[in-house]
Parts: structure tokens; C-alpha cells; sequence
């Protein structure tokens, strides 16, 4: 009995695992979206800022992950290249953490690493589980060992 009830939650979650992969990068690219366009609304100023903070090569850093992050939004939205766009993003989030975020500790309210952190955590989820069937991905590329 209890291990029907086990598999009918199982079958219930397979069901549930596109649409879950689906908001969540509507989520996180909602959630790249603002910093994208504030570092292009000012890459002067961004790259002092970079440069202040000891990241290499300033500008052409503020450049990167400018494009990054606004691509990012794009591919994630429509679930394209979402393993690839995934990778680069874990790294912008890692530098995130290290250079900013680390030294006010976890909590959010703080400006500490807990939002980056969960940014990082989805994108690995993405990196490893790929889009979902509902993207382009799938639709272009067809059924992959992990896009059930």
C-alpha cells in the first residue's frame, strides 16, 4: 500500500518536473534581468567598481557579464542552449559571492550570499537536469538521456 502511494507521488512529480524546470528559469531569469540592465545602463561606473573590488581587466569584466546576463535572460526564457548559458552563470555567481556578497554572510537583508547562492543552485539544476520539455531546447533537439 505504501509503496503504491510512493509511486503515485513518483509519477505525479515526473508529470510536474517540466513545468517545475520551466518557472524556475522564468524565475531566474527574471532575476538577472535588473542587474543586466543596470551594468549597461553604467559600464563606467560598474567597472570602477569591478576595478575597486581588485576583479581583473574591469571593463572587459563589466562587459562580459553584462552580455552574459542579458543573454542569460534571453536563453533561460526560452529554455535555448540552457546547459550552456547555465555554466557561465555559476561562474558570474561564484565572483559574485566571493568579491561582494561573502563578507556580509548569508542573509539577504545584509547584501550577504544567500540570493546568489540560490541563483547558483538553480543554474546547476539547469546545468545538470537541462530545460524540461517545455523549451526550445526540446523542441529543436528532441528528448535527451535527461530532458524526459
Amino acid at each position: 500500500m505504501f509503496r503504491n502511494y510512493l509511486l503515485g507521488i513518483d509519477r505525479i512529480g515526473d508529470k510536474l518536473q517540466s513545468v517545475s524546470l520551466l518557472l524556475a528559469r522564468l524565475v531566474v531569469a527574471y532575476g538577472f534581468y535588473t542587474p543586466a540592465v543596470k551594468k549597461w545602463s553604467n559600464i563606467d561606473s560598474v567597472a570602477s567598481w569591478f576595478g575597486s573590488m581588485g576583479i581583473p581587466f574591469p571593463l572587459l569584466s563589466t562587459y562580459m557579464t553584462a552580455a552574459l546576463e542579458a543573454l542569460g535572460v534571453v536563453l533561460l526564457a526560452l529554455g535555448l542552449m540552457t546547459r550552456l548559458i547555465s555554466a557561465p552563470l555559476i561562474v558570474i555567481m561564484l565572483v559574485a559571492i566571493g568579491a561582494v556578497h561573502f563578507v556580509h554572510g548569508f542573509n539577504a537583508v545584509d547584501n550577504g550570499f544567500e540570493i546568489p547562492l540560490y541563483y547558483m543552485l538553480f543554474l546547476m539544476i539547469f546545468l545538470s537536469f537541462g530545460a524540461g520539455k517545455i523549451s526550445l531546447d526540446y523542441l529543436l533537439f528532441g528528448k535527451t538521456k535527461n530532458n524526459h
